[in-house]
């Protein structure tokens, strides 16, 4: 990682801090704090102890007073810390004074987050996507060389080299150079997304239906997209277990198939930052035809968690997409108040198990209702020329029956509204309809 300064090869005692500028929110910097010492272990890194620390109005230096930021880091050194991560987000100064105070390594709640991202992205795409966000982060802060920049290549900075211009400071040349690569990040990125949109066409050439699986990180995404498609994404009890977007196509009870995609969690305060890097990873809520919302319904956190949410979808412009609020975990649920709650104030709810599978029967009947109007029965009457009509029926419909009349086919199927279109023409209204399946 690009750093303000050295940073230890390995940190093993952290000190977590939040500094709280209102008192009235006791309970909400509790859970952010604890939120954090979530992320920090994520990381693993020792917690030596965290710190809720309360000032009476924002300073601009450390956010609290000088006395009580003096406070902190001979704490800090005290307890032996490598490291003090502060929970509220640090200017690029603000990081310098605390490091400047304490002679101790600091970071924020973003850079926690981005080390977390850097560690699990997978794809070419999420991997540019953080690197990205990582840079930009980077470049404020940078205060001496980046040695690997300037070793990227021989000649002028085109080629990646650092030559140095008359009178040109070393740290204007680092700038330099990061700039430059944060330009051509952005252009693998536009050459990936292109790559992506493109595929996504064709998966889209006959308008499959399509759901995304958002929600709080850790909810239980992708073991319900694993539960549902018989798949065997990542899924574990850690934030951020997966970062990159997996599609898989399941059959609902009426025949009629689903693209499932699971998508990135999100936490409070996520970083503007990281929402804008993830926007095209994010973009499959945008487009999806429905959202499954997943809560972990055994968290007393969950209806904040749920605002969370609704929050980024609203910055990606999806929060108007119609939704069933998944309440996932009930099996761990110990206050029937609190899940009857969760019934009261959310839209659209079911009750699931994504681990013992309890619920998933009716989670697949609203994806049913959602799609009522996309889904129709019709027979058709395909010469038996036409392979390439059966075959279409086959792959992306529910054949329900097949029969064979003269150099004829009679299929009768369950077609979404674009193959139903297709195949207008072999639509044969008057044959008698099949009442078991072929």
């Amino acid at each position: 990682m690009f750093e303000v300064k050295e940073k230890p090869e390995m940190v093993e005692r952290a000190l977590l801090v939040r500094i709280s500028l209102n008192r009235r929110e006791q309970a909400e910097d509790e859970a952010l704090l604890e939120e954090l010492e979530e992320l920090v272990n994520t990381l693993g890194i020792g917690i030596q102890e965290t710190m809720l620390v309360h000032a009476r109005s924002e300073h601009k230096k450390f956010i609290c007073g000088t006395g009580k930021a003096d406070e902190i880091a001979a704490y800090a050194k005290a307890i032996e810390c490598d490291v003090i991560v502060f929970d509220n987000m640090l200017a690029p100064m603000q990081q310098r004074a605390w490091e400047g105070i304490s002679d101790i390594t600091v970071i924020d709640r973003e850079e926690v987050i981005l080390d977390i991202f850097a560690g699990r992205a997978q794809t070419k795409e999420a991997i540019l996507q953080v690197e990205l966000a990582r840079m930009q982060y980077a470049l404020p802060r940078m205060k001496k060389m980046w040695g690997h920049l300037d070793r990227e290549g021989g000649g002028g900075v085109g080629g990646g080299g650092a030559s140095r211009g008359m009178g040109e400071k070393q740290i204007e040349v680092d700038r330099r150079l990061a700039r430059d690569r944060i330009n051509r990040i952005k252009d693998e990125l536009a050459t990936v997304r292109k790559q992506r949109k493109t595929r996504r066409k064709d998966r889209e050439k006959y308008s499959v239906p399509h759901g995304a699986i958002v929600g709080y990180t850790n909810a239980g995404k992708s073991t319900l997209l694993n539960k549902i498609s018989g798949s065997d994404v990542m899924a574990a009890d850690m934030l951020f277990a997966t970062l990159d977007t997996t599609t898989r196509r399941i059959e609902l009870p009426d025949g009629q198939p689903l693209l499932v995609t699971d998508t990135v969690g999100f936490v409070r305060n996520l970083p503007t930052r990281l929402v804008e890097a993830f926007k095209a990873t994010l973009e499959e809520a945008v487009l999806a035809d429905f959202l499954f919302h997943v809560l972990d319904a055994s968290n007393p956190q969950a209806l904040k968690f749920y605002e969370t949410t609704i929050g980024i979808l609203k910055e990606l412009g999806a929060d108007d997409k119609k939704m069933i609020t998944v309440l996932n975990k009930v099996d761990l649920v110990a206050d029937t108040a609190h899940l009857a709650s969760l019934h009261e104030n959310l839209p659209n709810t079911v009750q699931i198990s994504a681990v013992t599978g309890a619920g998933l029967d009716k989670l697949e009947e609203k994806c049913t209702e959602l799609l009522m109007e996309r889904i129709q029965v019709n027979t058709y009457c395909i010469p038996q020329s036409k392979g390439n009509l059966v075959s279409l029926l086959h792959t992306e419909a529910k054949v329900l029956n097949v029969d064979y009349e003269g150099a004829n086919v009679i299929i009768q199927a369950a077609v979404g509204s674009v193959i139903a279109g297709t195949l207008k023409d072999y639509h044969d209204p008057d044959a008698p309809r099949a009442t078991t399946a072929g």
